[in-house]
Order: structure tokens, then C-alpha cells, then sequence
């Protein structure tokens, strides 16, 4: 293991000020330093008029960026080339490195390690701000010689490049998983030789409702109150939200009942599904579907989770896609026999536990890749690699 000498941060860091009167007809790019050391990044573009604080400070490439406010939970970044001239607010220590002594990769690198948001939080810290500019001085790294630094960045990089591949890789996988699962269902429904009555001619539906935001009381109850971004295809059993009694009658919000099948229609999850595994209230963007005798309601959840690709292309609005309790009803399905209904939702449940089971082996695998990064940077700094 190689032994680096511990070096004051002091030694190849001065801080520097550089500000600026904020142009209401210009347009800035703005920085931010992200926590746990993963770097300074854009945070947006804006026009200098709808920044309220005029005065703003301009970092360059190559800086070393510190948040005051969060350095105690590791938010320290080397400036980007991309964000040259960015501007960050007078919460931010920004310092020049001596790269005759420190290479800026090196300690944007170094950073990412924890080693030195440990040495802010056993310093102590109030929680408005666990540092001042000078105090980051006093703070010491390992610094091995520049050959050596530019020998250890290299390396980092290359392995980094390596897991960033493989993290890629994993990525597809899990979407070819799900290509896998809606492949199956299109093939399953699409071939079905049965008659198809509309999804409103099998099934009562109807949605939920939002009480009033203005009455604090109304969202201080016991009862669950689901919004459409909870349903990921699966069975609900909490809420992010409680509402009352009082607020159910002061509002088109009501209570379904545990079983009830549930589908978004608005918002990133428009089109996504859930079963209710308590007594809850929704909002108007969940619509619950309460299935005739002639259909089970396993076999129409298969069903809805299957026309989730055609609900998105059906969808309209802005910013967020929406379906209508309309195009739901309008929808048509295969009515086969219950028993074949049965028969399908085996299936289709064993082939979801085989899903599931890859699907756990994919994030068992996304865990140990992110653990490497990690482990890369432990043995770098101990001159291990």
C-alpha cells in the first residue's frame, strides 16, 4: 500500500470572488453542488429577471465549489468545462486549485470518496452551516505527486468507463424484461377468439376527488387517500396522504372498497394499474372499475396492464399525459368464459412471478455495480490500485 502524504487543503486552495450585477435582459446559466460529493451540475437557464438576488458570484473550470449551507452532507464539486461562467450564489466558497500541486480531477475524484464530508460532520456543525470559506483550509487529503495523481485518475476513469458500461448494459436489460412482459400480454389478447363488449358495458367505473388544499383539517384524517402517482401495477396497501370524514363530504371523494381495481388516468403514470388491499378514497385521477358477472377482475387487471402502451398514445394534454374515464369505457375487450378467464390469469401470474424473479436478479446486479464505483475509489486512495 502506498503511504501519500496528507496535505492541507490550504496549501493548493485560495478562494476567490468574483461577482456580478444580474442583467434582468440576460440569461444565465445557474450551478448547484450536488450532496455526497457528486459534483457541481446546471441546475437551470433562467433570465436574469426572475432572479430576485442581483448580486451572484461566477465560477470558472476547474474550481473547486463548496455549498456552505450542505457541506456537511458532502456538497463539494469541481467546476465542469461546460459550466465556465455559471453563476452560484454568495452561499457558495469558491476556490481556485494550485494545479502545480493538485490536479482538479484528482479532488473531484477524492471527493466523491465521503473521506472529506467525514471530516466536516467530526468537526461539528449547527444546521444552518457546517463551515466557513477559511475553515476548509485546515482540512487534509492525501497528495501523492502529480505523475502519481494523473496515474490514479487515469485509473478511476478507466474502471469507471468499464462499470459505466456494464451499468448501460443492465439498463436494457430491465427494459428488454419489460418489452418481454408486454409482448406476452399483446400476444395473449390480441389472439383471444372470443366476442369483445366495450370495458363500460362489463364494468360500473367512476373516480375520486381532491378536497379543498385551504382546509389543513381535511388532510389531518384517518382515511387512505391514493393519487394516481402511487399505482405502479401492483397491490396498494398505504397512502402518502390521510384525509377526514369531513372532507369526503365536502368533496366528490369517496371510499372504495379493499379489492378495488384502480387505473391512473393522468400524470407520469397515466395508464398504470393497482388493486387496493385497504378501504381508500382516490383522487379524480385514479378511476376505479367495479367488473359485471361476466368478468373477474384479475382477468380485466391482466387486460388493463396490456393496453398501457395504447392508453399513451391515446393520451392528450401538455405537460403531463391524460386519459379520460371515456377512452377506459370505450376500450374493448375479449370476454371469453370465466373459466378460461382463470385459466388466462394463471398464466399471466406465473409469468409475472418469472418476471419478478429476473427483475430481482437485475437489481441485485444494479446494486453491486453502484457498490464498485465506491470500492474503486477506497483502493485508489490507499494506492491499491
Amino acid at each position: 500500500m502506498a503511504n501519500y502524504p496528507f496535505v492541507r487543503m490550504g496549501d493548493f486552495l485560495h478562494e476567490r470572488k468574483e461577482f456580478i450585477t444580474i442583467d434582468d435582459m440576460e440569461t444565465y446559466k445557474r450551478a448547484k453542488v450536488q450532496w455526497y460529493g457528486k459534483g457541481t451540475i446546471l441546475r437551470d437557464k433562467v433570465s436574469g429577471a426572475e432572479i430576485k438576488t442581483k448580486k451572484q458570484q461566477i465560477i470558472r473550470t476547474n474550481e473547486f465549489v463548496v455549498a456552505e449551507i450542505d457541506a456537511k452532507d458532502g456538497s463539494f464539486g469541481v467546476t465542469p468545462e461546460e459550466l465556465d461562467g455559471a453563476i452560484v450564489s454568495s452561499h457558495y466558497f469558491v476556490y481556485e486549485i494550485d494545479q502545480n500541486l493538485c490536479l482538479p480531477s484528482y479532488l473531484e475524484w477524492y471527493v466523491r470518496t465521503n473521506n472529506l464530508q467525514a471530516l466536516v460532520k467530526a468537526q461539528g456543525s449547527t444546521n444552518y452551516s457546517a463551515i466557513r470559506s477559511y475553515t476548509i483550509y485546515d482540512y487534509k487529503i492525501p497528495l501523492p505527486p502529480l505523475t502519481e495523481q494523473s496515474r490514479i485518475v487515469a485509473r478511476i476513469e478507466a474502471l469507471a468507463a468499464r462499470v459505466a458500461e456494464a451499468q448501460s448494459l443492465r439498463r436494457e436489460a430491465d427494459s428488454a424484461t419489460d418489452s418481454l412482459l408486454y409482448s406476452a400480454l399483446n400476444s395473449v389478447f390480441s389472439k383471444l377468439p372470443f366476442p369483445r363488449s366495450p370495458i363500460g358495458e362489463v364494468c360500473n367505473t367512476t373516480s375520486g376527488g381532491t378536497p379543498s388544499r385551504t382546509r389543513a383539517d381535511f388532510f389531518d384524517g384517518s382515511i387512505p387517500w391514493i393519487k394516481s402517482g402511487e399505482l405502479e401495477d401492483g397491490f396498494i396497501d398505504r397512502a402518502e396522504e390521510h384525509i377526514s370524514e369531513e372532507a369526503i363530504a365536502s368533496s366528490s371523494a369517496k371510499i372504495f372498497p379493499k379489492g378495488t381495481l384502480v387505473i391512473a388516468l393522468y400524470g407520469a403514470t397515466v395508464g398504470k394499474t393497482g388493486v387496493l388491499e385497504i378501504d381508500a378514497a382516490t383522487n379524480q385521477a385514479v378511476c376505479a372499475l367495479f367488473p359485471k358477472s361476466e368478468i373477474s377482475r384479475d382477468y380485466l387487471w391482466w387486460f388493463l396492464r396490456s393496453k398501457r402502451p395504447d392508453f399513451l398514445k391515446s393520451s392528450f394534454g401538455g405537460a403531463q399525459p391524460n386519459i379520460s374515464q371515456k377512452v377506459v369505457r370505450e376500450t374493448e375487450i375479449p370476454v371469453p368464459p370465466l373459466e378460461e378467464q382463470r385459466r388466462l390469469v394463471a398464466y399471466l401470474d406465473g409469468l409475472q412471478r418469472q418476471v419478478s424473479a429476473l427483475r430481482a436478479a437485475q437489481a441485485e446486479s444494479a446494486r453491486e455495480l453502484s457498490a464498485l464505483i465506491p470500492s474503486v475509489l477506497d483502493r485508489a486512495f490507499k494506492g491499491e490500485l
